[in-house]
């Protein structure tokens, strides 16, 4: 009764009806834990959505979302006649929902009153003016102060000058107090290096090739330097796939190998990687034999020095991410296998990637949701929910 009674049953068996196909009194007793990180958020979005709040305040509400359920909230963020604050890097929702955008750096914030997409102009213009603001201050500044201490060395002659080196004084005090101007944002420069080396033609064949109860069974080749998109529902036995190349006994029929070589590393969605938590970042590069100077460079790249002695658990899901791939980049794989790899990754990260991955010679497998990074691919493995896979020249969602 005092959570709403009858009307709040009612919303929840709509919202798991919807988000996980059964009726509240099927699901009621779940652990939330049992839930995949899709069907937690799309409950939760669900609920939100359908309640009577005026305002929603939504961190990262599109991660764990498939293509499906990255449409449908778009269609809802743009329907909804609620004012609605959220968090987000998917550059693709953005451009298609906001109609403002907050920018928090420099210790501040500013707001750009237009969408995504004539956001990095914006951005490009504001830096732009303050750099110019910045120059003009200096120079203002610069003569102030020249002016002072010709003033105090006129003072030192005659008294005369006292009361007008006094007031100069003054005068620059005050001029650097109120006029000064606004704090440029430091770039973001993360660096990635990653290297690959030349392997054999075919990087991988796949023979009547199925997963027991998630994928049909389906034969292909990927060869040297294909970017290969991995695309399709939750739950439809994309990651499976990507840890079984990655050498993981996953349950499998038919054949499958790898080409001459061939030496994968995988990215993990979800960062469950127990062999990097407890020690600081730091030190699980220097037990690789890294060179103490050469870890902190490679940490600095990926703007991570902040954190050096911070254990990997204890980071950020973004500075997780960019872990995992300087960690990768160190073993200078010839395949690298990313599960969902911009979905922690901040605008600036995910265009470092894309920027790395331009320049890098080898393979790349890719399970991805993220419509912007799909057109930096070649082809695509689409996996069905009912199973099967079909081979696409283009991304099958735009």
């Amino acid at each position: 009764g005092d959570a709403g009674g009858y009307e709040t049953e009612v919303l929840w068996d709509t919202c798991t009806t919807i988000a996980l196909g059964k009726p509240f009194e099927e699901v009621a007793a779940r652990p939330v834990a049992t839930l995949s990180g899709g069907e937690q958020k799309r409950l939760a979005l669900e609920v939100l959505l359908r309640s009577d709040a005026e305002i929603l305040l939504l961190d990262e509400p599109d991660n764990f979302l498939d293509i499906q359920g990255k449409r449908w909230l778009e269609a809802r963020l743009r329907d909804s006649p609620r004012t609605i604050l959220y968090v987000s890097h998917d550059r693709t929702l953005l451009a298609r929902t906001a109609q403002k955008v907050v920018t928090i750096e420099a210790e501040g914030s500013w707001t750009h009153h237009d969408g995504f997409e004539t956001y990095a102009e914006a951005r490009s213009l504001r830096l732009a003016r303050i750099e110019e603001e910045q120059r003009r201050f200096a120079e203002e500044k610069q003569r102030l102060t020249a002016a002072l201490v010709e003033f105090k060395r006129r003072a030192a002659i005659s008294d005369k000058f006292a009361s007008t080196a006094e007031a100069m004084e003054k005068r620059l005090d005050r001029f650097v107090r109120d006029g000064a101007p606004r704090r440029r944002a430091r770039e973001q420069r993360i660096r990635m290096n990653l290297e690959g080396g030349r392997t054999g033609s075919l990087v991988l064949k796949l023979v009547d090739f199925a997963l027991p109860g998630l994928v049909q069974t389906f034969s292909t080749e990927i060869y040297f330097g294909e970017r290969v998109g991995v695309v399709g529902p939750n739950g439809a036995g994309k990651s499976h796939f990507l840890r079984l190349l990655a050498g993981e006994n996953i349950e499998h029929t038919g054949g499958w190998r790898l080409g001459a070589r061939v030496r994968p590393a995988l990215f993990s969605q979800m960062h469950d990687r127990p062999d990097l938590d407890g020690a600081p970042i730091l030190s699980v590069l220097l037990d690789e034999g890294i060179e103490r100077s050469r870890a902190m460079s490679s940490l600095k790249r990926y703007e991570l020095q902040a954190v050096a002695d911070v254990p990997f658990s204890l980071l950020s899901g973004g500075q997780q991410a960019r872990f995992q791939l300087l960690a990768i980049e160190l073993t200078t794989p010839t395949m690298l296998l990313l599960d969902e790899p911009t979905d922690n990754l901040d605008v600036d990260s995910a265009e470092a990637l894309e920027a790395g991955l331009d320049a890098y010679e080898g393979t790349v497998v890719a399970v991805t949701h993220d419509r912007w990074f799909m057109q930096q691919l070649d082809r695509f493995l689409l996996f069905e929910r009912d199973g099967t896979v079909h081979t696409l020249l283009e991304p099958p969602y735009s």
